[in-house]
């Protein structure tokens, strides 16, 4: 996973080789020695003079030449990347709510390795920050014969008041650094492997923890999950879990900064129609999102809320977030603070999309939250804010890129005339051509529904 990364281009001192060996405590003149990867301060990007506590060599079990026959079919179980189509996290970073859509996209690529061409498979990450775009990066991954699956770098995009600030943290192997093993095939405890092993770019070292753990999923118990310390480049280290059926399955600690699953599908699909207090939640939320502070929309919303979870199953953390989303949209119409208002309704709009994977095929879901994205880009446009519509536009092409291919291709091409309109406006800044266009929009998804 992405968030955690050090911000700007941090320099790695490597002695002769990164993968001979560890340097003990952490301290000593980082400039005498062969076998050290210098810790980076996190605030400034310096140089500190000394060591990462790496573990012993002997540890290791990424030091192996992966072969990669079927590379695409990855169903390790703790990194299962070609079998979940969509896994969604939520939590708290930096004291803002923090949601993550990882995301499997269509198709395969090639990674060029020493001249061997490896067949991976591409996720998308994006992650939102009080509802915004935050992060966006597509992650590669391809899976050995002997079921070790290994990471092959990832295109980053950091984003700032909705446009790109910077692409750090982006590697490719074969050209940045070398494929790492993300997940060994048989895990045990006291194995150590390198995730991200590019110098002067990114770089963590885990060690597994424990394996065959049982933990609390969004629907239930879940067998079979493992935790692992991961070694930062600024020497700070962090506690994560990986479960079958999902992967990643958390990071960081409730108390603080923490991303963790809501839900996967397919691991938490059920058969079986829309319950009907979910159908009316969804209209009361359309309806909330319209802009305005309007008391009545956050009542309706608030009283749906409360009866679809007394009368259906929600897991522990996306009820959690609802309730302070909903709260927190209750109390922005109350104070009549608008921005407050678009803020809680967005995310509030998110939560209730989710609650649907459990019940419609992605697909659909996926065509709603482009639904979502464009209320939002036609509120934000109203306001004249180029940031929030910069963003919104982003959100629409990143879902669109896992969308597009279960639309028709006539309609497909509608929507792709309408996003290269507002991505123009928004990379002009211009908020009146965007208002102008978001109807259009509006229309061409609505023609696109089955």
């Amino acid at each position: 996973m992405n968030s955690g990364k050090l911000a700007g281009a941090v320099a790695v001192v490597l002695g002769a080789t990164l993968a001979t060996g560890g340097c003990g405590s952490g301290s000593g003149n980082a400039q005498a020695r062969s076998d050290c990867v210098q810790i980076i301060d996190e605030a400034t990007g310096e140089k500190t003079g000394k060591c990462m506590p790496l573990a012993p060599e002997k540890d290791r079990v990424d030091r192996v030449k992966p072969v990669f026959s079927h590379s695409t079919t990855i169903n390790n179980p703790l990194h299962p990347s070609s079998q979940v189509q969509q896994v969604i996290y939520g939590g708290q970073v930096g004291g803002k709510p923090f949601r993550t859509e990882f995301t499997l996209l269509p198709g395969t690529t090639s990674i060029a390795i020493k001249g061997e061409q490896v067949k991976v498979r591409t996720l998308q990450y994006m992650a939102l920050s009080d509802g915004r775009i935050e992060e966006v990066a597509l992650d590669w991954f391809a899976q050995a014969d002997d079921g070790s699956v290994w990471y092959l770098g990832e295109d980053v995009f950091n984003y700032q008041n909705g446009v790109v600030a910077d692409t750090d943290g982006t590697w490719k192997a074969g050209k940045t650094g070398p494929a790492a093993m993300i997940m060994p095939a048989h895990p045990k405890a006291g194995d150590v492997y390198r995730p991200e092993n590019v110098p002067g770019v990114v770089f963590e070292e885990v060690s597994v923890k424990a394996v065959g753990r049982t933990i609390d999923g969004p629907y239930g118990p879940v067998k079979g999950a493992m935790t692992v310390r991961e070694l930062h480049m600024d020497g700070s280290r962090e506690d994560k879990v990986f479960a079958p059926g999902y992967g990643e399955f958390s990071t960081g600690s409730p108390d603080g900064d923490l991303e963790a699953v809501s839900l996967a599908v397919p691991t938490d699909a059920k058969p079986g129609p829309v319950p009907a207090a979910l159908s009316a939640l969804s209209d009361s939320v359309r309806a909330a999102q319209s802009g305005t502070a309007d008391p009545e929309a956050a009542r309706k919303v608030r009283t749906a809320w409360d009866a679809y979870r007394t009368g259906d199953r929600v897991p522990p953390l996306l009820a959690k977030q609802m309730n302070r989303d909903v709260d927190t949209l209750t109390a922005a119409v109350k104070a009549g603070d608008t921005k407050r208002v678009h803020s809680a309704a967005l995310r509030v709009a998110q939560n209730d999309l989710d609650l649907h994977l459990r019940y419609e095929p992605l697909a659909t879901v996926e065509a709603a939250r482009m639904s979502l994205w464009a209320r939002q880009l036609a509120t934000d446009a109203a306001t004249g804010d180029p940031g929030t519509v910069a963003g919104d536009v982003t959100g629409l092409e990143l879902t669109w890129a896992r969308a597009r291919h279960h639309t028709e291709a006539g309609k497909a091409a509608q929507i792709d005339d309408r996003l290269r309109e507002l991505r123009d406006a928004a990379d002009h800044k211009d908020t009146a051509a965007a208002a102008k266009s978001a109807p259009g929009l509006q229309a061409a998804l609505a023609n696109a529904q089955p």
